[in-house]
């Protein structure tokens, strides 16, 4: 997504970025800012610290800088941001066996934070434990490597026979495809294939930090107070692209802090970021009087409510479609902070996303965009469903913004004759909760931010039949939908690249007939908003990243 050098936000401030431009000389600049410390703050943990398991916009962009894949995204603002570039790779090599077959050959001389060199036993091994964790993409974004079927029915035994082959005299590693997969570079740049060392527990390590090869190590996790990170003694530079020396010398995000105490805590030079939505009625006081201070970016994000179709009433059409009519979209933009930062949205893909073509189901005279919400639609589908009186519980985070969506949807539902309550639970935990079947969620409010900007992160990591896995803490198909029709459109979609105009046109069909299932309601499409402390220099924003905190100094 493109930067730009003037944001005009909130209360119709032009709000200018804290930043240097990146082709400024980085040695001089390094002589000049390296060194210091910096603080953010959190409401809440984001849950496990193992990067091939945990699954939240939070802790993704904290493993910019201490994770490192055979590729990943280029450490750079705006267009240049979605570019992939070698990493711990030498090169990014053509497809070869009509697609199938890539080979990689490893960068020499990297080491781990503890000291270990990075050798081809480890990218085998990181690749086979994907699935001996079972990785939340496991079965999405891995499932074509050969020998993954395999490995998804007997996770424990995964060997990836045949399909990730290590050679170590020639410091290579090869992978087969089962067939061409033109996402597959796309895939292999997310932290979920990380490279750790080859002896690292097939296990979630929970808060147990797993050594790296970043620019910067994690030195200790406690969900209940802090995560801090600092340099790895380890690291020398071999790609300003793909993992720069960073400027700060270590960083500390403490969390217990409500999202009014940590715009007090920027503020107040206290903290230098904060890493939660500000709550909307210090927006104004943020646009105007440390509008320096304030960036709001674009993004390719989905707030939605993803309906258990397995569970009643949910599991009936009408029930689903009922509450889809019943929502003010214009009330729950009100929410996050207004139009300014969010808009109303009534499908699965965002605008910036190859395939988006506008439309909406839900509302009164269907049409293109969302009018009004159509109650007496509503209430006559609930009636026909014959789901009334129906016990109905909405989990949601304690953040203020779901919270508030939260209980907006106990009075929706109250209306319409259910018997509705709200549980909230700690960001820490919430979203692994949702996902388990096991914990019978009826519904849920989220969030979505894609991995990469392709209509199939969205609508096959949220909807397909191999994002779902029943008794699992890593299902992000929350819904439990699975149709297999529209996952055979699906799966011939992502047969084409995914700027082919062909395929933006199949995306859009199914797009649109997802949606006359109603396994998710979205909500809104938000922006990034970003309050940074005055002593932050060399701001930059990535789509893929969120800030690159990795390329900031603090003064």
């Amino acid at each position: 997504m493109k930067r730009t050098t003037g944001l005009c936000m909130l209360v119709g401030v032009c709000l200018l970025p804290n930043m240097v431009l990146a082709d400024s000389n980085r040695g001089d600049l390094m002589k000049v800012h390296r060194g210091g410390a910096a603080r953010l703050v959190a409401k809440a943990a984001a849950g496990t610290l193992d990067p091939q398991i945990n699954y939240t916009p939070l802790y993704w962009t904290i493993y910019q800088g201490t994770y490192d894949g055979l590729v990943t995204f280029r450490k750079a603002p705006g267009p240049e941001g979605t570019v992939i570039v070698p990493d711990l790779a030498e090169n990014i090599p053509q497809p070869q066996n009509d697609g199938k077959t890539y080979t990689f050959k490893l960068r020499q001389g990297i080491k781990f934070s503890n000291g270990k060199d990075l050798s081809t036993d480890d990218v085998v091994a990181s690749f086979q434990r994907i699935f001996k964790v079972s990785s939340p993409t496991s079965g999405s974004f891995y499932k074509n490597i050969i020998g993954a079927d395999a490995c998804l029915k007997e996770p424990q035994t995964c060997t990836l026979e045949g399909g990730v082959v290590g050679d170590k005299i020639a410091g290579t590693v090869t992978i087969n495809l089962t067939g061409a997969d033109p996402e597959f570079i796309d895939k292999i740049a997310m932290p979920h294939a990380s490279i750790v060392p080859s002896e690292t527990p097939a296990k979630d390590m929970g808060t147990i930090p797993i050594p790296g090869t970043g620019a910067y190590a994690f030195d200790a996790y406690d969900p209940n107070k802090q995560l801090s990170w600092s340099r790895n003694r380890y690291f020398k530079e071999w790609s300003v692209e793909a993992q720069p020396d960073g400027f700060i010398d270590s960083f500390k995000l403490d969390f217990g802090l409500t999202e009014e105490a940590q715009v007090n805590a920027v503020v107040n030079r206290q903290a230098d970021a904060i890493s939660d939505q500000p709550p909307a009625d210090r927006l104004s006081e943020l646009g105007t009087k440390y509008a320096s201070q304030v960036h709001l970016q674009a993004q390719n994000a989905l707030w939605y409510v993803p309906l258990n179709v397995n569970l009643p009433p949910f599991d009936n059409l009408k029930a689903r479609q009922a509450l889809a009519y019943a929502l003010d979209l214009k009330a729950l933009v009100n929410f996050f902070g207004g139009r300014n930062l969010a808009s109303p949205t009534c499908q699965i893909l965002p605008p910036a996303i190859a395939g988006y073509e506008q439309f909406c189901l839900y509302t009164k005279n269907p049409g293109q965009k969302w009018t009004a919400p159509d109650l007496e639609k509503a209430k006559q589908l609930i009636e026909e469903s014959g789901t009334k009186g129906s016990q109905v519980t909405v989990i949601v985070d304690d953040g203020d913004v779901s919270r508030n969506i939260g209980q907006y949807l106990q009075s929706v539902l109250t209306d319409l004759g259910y018997k509705a309550d709200v549980k909230s639970l700690s960001n820490n935990i919430h979203f692994t909760y949702i996902q388990n079947t096991n914990n019978k969620v009826q519904l849920s409010v989220t969030q979505w931010y894609s991995d990469y900007p392709a209509a199939s992160n969205f609508i096959n990591a949220l909807l397909g039949c191999d994002s779902f896995t029943p008794g699992s803490d890593s299902s992000v198909n929350i819904s439990g939908f699975c149709d297999k029709s529209l996952q055979a459109r699906i799966d011939h979609a992502m047969t084409f690249p995914t700027a082919d105009q062909g395929a933006a046109k199949l995306w859009a069909g199914i797009d649109k007939d997802l949606m006359t299932q109603a396994p998710i309601l979205p909500l809104f499409t938000p922006k990034h908003l970003d309050f940074m402390s005055s002593r932050v220099g060399n701001y930059l924003y990535s789509s893929q990243y969120s800030w690159l905190w990795v390329q900031a100094w603090v003064k």
